[in-house]
């Protein structure tokens, strides 16, 4: 993949995938940091959101494989699991306990009725899919 803010007349490349961002000539001669700089960043921005929603990383508008490593971060994991599944503080945190501090792994356990290892197992069949796991999980 090659991305360039430059036609492909300039910088011709035999690459799979050529993106060029033409954002025309910057505002201040020879600088990179306005616009190209600028659009380049929210290119590799959703590029990158892409790639979490395609691996599982995402739910709805949520990221759900968040590593629970600090307060701020447990904070965020408690938030995302009262939201998604419905809970108090305290039930979440219970369940966020019990899923080994997987907010994956508590909402596939939450929506399921299944137990922390087979949450997991069925996870791993599906690539880290949630929705896939859990349509799986359905009689």
């Amino acid at each position: 993949m090659f991305i360039a803010c430059v036609p492909a007349e300039q910088v011709p490349l035999a690459v799979d995938i050529d993106i060029r961002l033409l954002v025309g000539p910057e505002v201040l001669a020879g600088s990179t940091r306005l616009k190209a700089g600028t659009v380049t960043k929210l290119a590799l921005n959703i590029l990158s959101t892409g790639v979490m929603v395609k691996l599982g990383k995402v739910y709805g508008n949520r990221m759900i494989d968040v590593a629970v490593t600090n307060s701020k971060l447990e904070d965020r994991a408690l938030r995302i699991l009262g939201d998604l599944a419905g809970l108090d503080r305290e039930a979440a945190a219970a369940l966020l306990r019990s899923s080994d501090r997987s907010v994956k792994r508590a909402l596939m356990m939450h929506w399921s009725g299944l137990d922390g290892a087979a949450s997991q197992t069925l996870l791993d069949q599906h690539q880290g899919q949630l929705r896939a796991a859990l349509a799986a999980a359905q009689p």
